[in-house]
């Protein structure tokens, strides 16, 4: 069964009046899937998954009855099919997701200005400031909850406890299509049986650590001596970790949260050697960064390139600019001077990815008297008014419009659970 199949579910079933857990975490449901489903109502109830047919491609998203074959998002579709053969498979739209992605968000914001969206499908409120105008935070959660489906046609689940942390892991239990209020004065009997893979920061390598101490459980690591963590985990990771099990967390929800970095990649049907090809696609990738960074309002100090090899091997290169910038084409020019320097000679490529990263607000950045990319700053400050008026894709550079690239697609941050 896939952990993420809505099996182990647990909601509040009865109204409460309890204000403690005035943190919300609402996270929408297989969001990717479900934008999918709204064109495609008749495939409601059977196993979606939408992602790029090939044999080089990944899953992106999948629906809960495909997660009950152990369908997963990351995971080869080669697999993902042979788990489930009778899946339905349909090509991702990320348009779509951004519209809904900004539907949802403006309705979180009519119920508190505290929202601090996660990612494109998930995000923190803070409603204590509200329940005298909405309620209790169970009637704010059933109500952004109905809303969204009633707005949008789909479906949230939300987390209601004390603290950011015990909010996301009850949003988590709720899926799908539920709502769980964990009131303050219950937060540890919610805690402790959590496996130790639930708390936020253990991965695979801390768990295995953990698990060597004879620490399964959150509770565990509530009740293990402090020095026995820190030898394990280290000081930081030991106090973050302790604390975070004994139901301390003193973050609060911060609106204007700054994104750390933005990236495409792309994965190729099949695996690539030509120059020209690589250079095309990085100045590809790199259009679709500067595209993003300008319409945040971001600039970026790094330039950083990801090379996946046929056989899997991956590594990362990065470069820091003299001068921030939202220019593709310095962007690109950063990101193929990084790739000649690689390792590369005689290999092919299955993926290539671009990111920016130190992201700096363009208001923060003085332009020098000297601009090397002007020209090419306001050819693409053009092409992003063109893309306002008439669609992206309107205007787009000569030398991608005839493009024989293998490959599956461009690939953004995001999720969709």
């Amino acid at each position: 069964m896939s952990k993420q199949d809505g099996s182990g579910r647990l909601v509040t079933s009865t109204p409460t009046a309890d204000l403690s857990a005035h943190i919300l975490h609402l996270d929408m449901d297989a969001f990717f899937a479900s934008v999918e489903l709204l064109d495609r109502p008749e495939l409601r109830g059977h196993p979606v998954i939408v992602g790029h047919r090939g044999a080089r491609s990944v899953v992106t998203a999948a629906t809960y009855e495909a997660r009950r074959y152990g369908v997963n998002s990351a995971m080869p579709m080669a697999v993902a099919l042979r788990r489930c053969p009778h899946a339905v498979v349909l090509e991702p739209h990320y348009e779509r997701y951004t519209a809904a992605s900004s539907a949802v968000m403006g309705i979180l914001g009519d119920v508190t200005p505290l929202v601090e969206p996660l990612s494109i499908d998930e995000a923190f409120l803070d409603v204590a400031g509200a329940v005298g105008l909405f309620g209790p935070p169970y009637a704010i959660g059933t109500a952004l909850r109905a809303r969204i489906r009633a707005e949008t046609g789909l479906v949230a689940s939300v987390g209601a406890a004390s603290t950011k942390f015990v909010a996301k892991l009850a949003s988590g239990r709720a899926k799908p299509d539920g709502l769980l209020v964990v009131p303050a004065t219950a937060t540890l009997d919610f805690l402790h049986p959590q496996p130790v893979t639930a708390l936020w920061g253990v991965g695979a390598a801390s768990a295995q650590r953990l698990e060597r101490l004879g620490l399964r459980t959150i509770g565990d690591v509530a009740d293990a001596p402090l020095d026995a963590l820190t030898r394990a985990l280290g000081p930081a990771n030991a106090g973050h970790l302790h604390a975070l099990a004994n139901g301390r967390d003193a973050r609060s929800v911060t609106p204007e949260r700054l994104e750390k970095s933005i990236g495409h990649e792309v994965t190729f049907e099949r695996d690539i050697t030509d120059r020209a090809t690589i250079d095309r696609e990085l100045l590809r990738l790199a259009d679709r960064v500067a595209e993003r960074l300008r319409r945040g309002g971001w600039v970026t100090r790094t330039v950083s390139v990801k090379l996946r090899f046929g056989d899997f091997e991956t590594i990362t290169r990065s470069q820091t600019l003299a001068e921030p910038t939202d220019v593709a084409q310095r962007i690109a020019t950063e990101a193929r001077a990084l790739y000649a320097a690689s390792p590369v000679v005689g290999r092919g490529l299955r993926l290539i990815g671009v990111r920016a990263e130190n992201l700096l607000p363009t208001g923060a950045v003085a332009r020098g008297l000297w601009d090397d990319d002007e020209g090419w700053r306001e050819a693409e400050g053009a092409i992003d008014a063109l893309a306002e008026k008439f669609g992206r894709g309107a205007v787009q550079r000569a030398s991608l419009l005839r493009d024989p690239s293998p490959r599956r697609g461009s690939v953004p941050n995001g999720g969709g659970d």
